[in-house]
């Protein structure tokens, strides 16, 4: 009998899984469907807890020159399965300087605190690849930039760090550069909470065109989230952006568990009897067209606990903003709440463009964060009228969520 591999909670560095042996369901189709879009910078936005960061080092892990000789990290797996591009994708393996960002800790009361946390991230970027300094890749007011690079730098030189390191890559490697940002609307979520927001909106709109926009050694940018921040606050001009949201039906199966590979996964831990009851307390995330989605950190968690119920994704991190737009939403909203709590569905027209400065007294904004936050699910999309309005049926997405939800309604 096979030993069942061991769940490894909150392990986020797909090299890590993969070396331990770890308990992995196998997401690297995600690698070859991004790369054959061709796509030069995509936004993809997901409930948190949903696999965004795993994803995003498996990019990492599989096409930068760190890892140039440790393909098989990814053997056995489907992105090496298909004799078709099999060995074009062995040549992609390792090929390309990657600089690869997170914002996920970028929480803070005032803009500087703010500012000096992207400093650090910057600085610790530089710090991590000071062999650019050896030889005469850099020459001397190249060398005397990369040593500003530090933390107290100000904010001015900042923005446009990310853009000269892929400046510096580009010509030590001879290849542009795929840089990845992870969580990229977490500072802005805490900037608006914190009454900061125009500030922040000045620093990002800079450090976005000059990161993603102007930058000529870039060769893909992939950048992860939970909302959809509107182009006209922080990505004005960025006509290269391919914005995937969870009514979207790209990457659909990518992020998050499809049913079949819980039922497996099940099965492979001996807890198959228990697919009824898993279905009904974890099932319901609906990506596009896509229905049947698991979160991946309650079904990971089940699994940990030897097929234990609880709210797993209760207990990970609050989000402040949902709490926030809850408590001051405009009337009416109170009243939805109620019949959601019922089991009852609503219709709702959306606008998944989060416009934070517009926030308050928006009905709209608040069903579709509730739903770019994984709240609630799409039950079904109707076109109304000569326009074709886009009209959703919304309701809550399972057990798990209606418990979380009630306990906010009840704060």
């Amino acid at each position: 009998m096979n030993k069942k591999p061991v769940v490894n909670i909150g392990v986020q560095r797909f090299d890590k899984l993969r070396k331990q042996g770890s308990f992995y369901v196998d997401k690297t189709d995600f690698i070859r469907e991004w790369w054959e879009t061709g796509s030069e910078v995509t936004l993809i936005t997901r409930p948190r807890r949903f696999g965004k960061t795993l994803n995003m080092s498996m990019l990492e892990c599989f096409f930068s020159r760190k890892y140039q000789n440790q393909a098989d990290l990814f053997d056995g797996l489907s992105i090496f399965g298909n004799d078709s591009d099999k060995e074009k994708y062995r040549a992609l393996q390792g090929r390309f300087p990657v600089i690869f960002l997170t914002f996920a800790n970028i929480k803070a009361d005032k803009y500087t605190e703010m500012k000096n946390k992207i400093v650090e991230v910057i600085a610790s970027l530089y710090n991590e690849n000071d062999y650019l300094l050896d030889g005469d890749c850099l020459n001397t007011n190249e060398k005397e930039y990369y040593k500003k690079i530090k933390i107290g730098m100000p904010g001015d030189i900042a923005v446009g760090a990310v853009h000269q390191m892929a400046c510096f890559m580009q010509h030590y490697y001879k290849e542009n550069v795929i840089i990845i940002l992870d969580e990229y609307d977490t500072p802005m979520q805490e900037a608006w909470l914190s009454g900061y927001w125009n500030s922040a909106v000045r620093f990002f709109s800079s450090f976005f065109n000059a990161t993603f926009k102007t930058n000529p050694y870039l060769e893909r940018g992939m950048i992860t989230g939970i909302t959809r921040i509107a182009k006209e606050s922080i990505f004005t001009g960025m006509n290269n952006l391919d914005v995937i949201t969870t009514t979207s039906d790209e990457y659909a199966t990518a992020f998050g568990f499809t049913e079949k590979e819980v039922f497996d996964a099940l099965d492979d831990m001996e807890l198959g009897s228990e697919k009824e009851d898993v279905k009904k307390w974890y099932d319901g995330f609906t990506f596009g067209r896509h229905t049947d989605i698991y979160n991946p950190w309650s079904i990971s968690s089940f699994i940990r606990k030897n097929g234990k119920y609880e709210n797993y994704w209760a207990d990970t991190s609050s989000n402040g903003l949902v709490n926030s737009l809850m408590q001051t939403g405009v009337p009416g909203i109170k009243q939805t709440m109620e019949e959601l709590l019922q089991g009852k569905s609503f219709e709702a027209e959306l606008d998944e463009k989060i416009v934070f400065d517009q926030l308050d007294g928006s009905v709209s904004a608040v069903w579709s964060l509730l739903l770019a936050t994984g709240y609630l699910k799409v039950l079904d999309l109707k076109y109304v009228g000569e326009r074709k309005r886009k009209v959703y049926t919304l309701t809550l997405t399972n057990m798990e969520a209606e418990s979380i939800f009630e306990n906010m309604v009840k704060g």
